[in-house]
């Protein structure tokens, strides 16, 4: 087994983040699993993480975490530091899909969007680099999307552009932290269409009568969207997959761990452009002569 790692996850209550977290205890990992509203709706989801860690013998808990509010982040890593004297790994998950012509989308909920799925990390690591750069270890995880590079569908603009932004900011995080002993890896799962809440929990466009007024032209074309995506999506393949993805790069040793590391069965191209686009970014990188910002040339793919 691996080292032991205490590890924050945002976004715990369900889809990648609950599984994630779920996977990291069985591995042997001290989990904190962020969610909002612990004593409310999410009670449920705290006493399902505390029953499985009474009857696996692993160590997973659920932490008062909402993303959107920096106190409430800010006194989750506390909590962290506090009960355990450290945190190693965060896994940056917490996000929020929506589903509808941009236009009909409001700015503010453009906003909001980017606020879920880019703010939020921004928030989680202002409360924590202090910690990590102090210690001189750590790892951030952030979970991206395959829709950053690879083909993706309409209808979902505002949490792509979003998730592309948070793409960036982790480059950008990576070289600025690595002086301090810090890893980056950007996991990018594909569309996976069933096992989540993505789609089910979708935000819709506020502005109903412009997205009214594409229904004529391309709303059997949305509504059938969902399906033609799991229609190329292969047998044999779950969500769990990209939650072992996490377990088994959060388990490498330090200065080993991949940069950028694709779980996609669909095979949606992603890959292939973000092989293209990190090599030019590491050839630009060596011509301006920051080269030693770049991940470990021995880390694993």
């Amino acid at each position: 087994m691996s080292t032991p790692r205490t590890v924050l996850v945002t976004g715990a209550s369900s889809g990648f983040g609950n599984l994630t977290a779920r996977a990291l205890a069985r591995a042997g990992h001290t989990v904190y699993a962020g969610m909002r509203a612990t004593t409310g709706r999410n009670a449920p989801r705290v006493a399902e993480l505390a029953a499985l860690a009474a009857g696996e013998g692993t160590d997973i808990r659920g932490i008062e975490m909402d993303v959107q509010d920096q106190a409430s982040v800010d006194a989750a890593v506390a909590r962290v530091i506090e009960e355990q004297g450290r945190v190693d790994t965060v896994v940056h998950n917490a996000g929020h899909m929506v589903l509808g012509p941009a236009e009909a989308f409001t700015t503010e909920q453009l906003a909001d969007a980017y606020d879920v799925n880019v703010l939020s990390t921004q928030r989680v690591n202002r409360a924590v680099l202090p910690h990590l750069r102090a210690r001189g270890s750590g790892h951030l995880v952030w979970v991206g999307s395959s829709s950053t590079r690879g083909g993706h569908p309409p209808f979902l603009g505002p949490y792509f552009a979003a998730k592309a932004a948070m793409d960036a900011l982790a480059e950008s995080y990576a070289a600025e932290v690595v002086k301090y002993g810090i890893d980056t890896t950007i996991v990018v799962p594909g569309a996976y269409t069933s096992g989540t809440n993505h789609f089910a929990h979708a935000g819709a466009p506020a502005d109903e009568a412009t997205a009214r007024a594409y229904d004529a032209r391309y709303g059997t074309l949305r509504d059938s969207m969902a399906d033609a995506l799991a229609g190329i999506f292969p047998d044999g393949h779950d969500v769990g997959e990209v939650a072992e993805e996490i377990v088994r790069v959060v388990g490498l040793p330090a200065g080993r761990r991949p940069f950028r590391t694709h779980v996609d069965p669909s095979e949606d191209g992603s890959e292939v452009v973000s092989t293209v686009y990190d090599r030019v970014r590491a050839e630009f990188y060596h011509r301006i002569g920051i080269q030693e910002l770049l991940p470990a040339p021995g880390a694993a793919r």
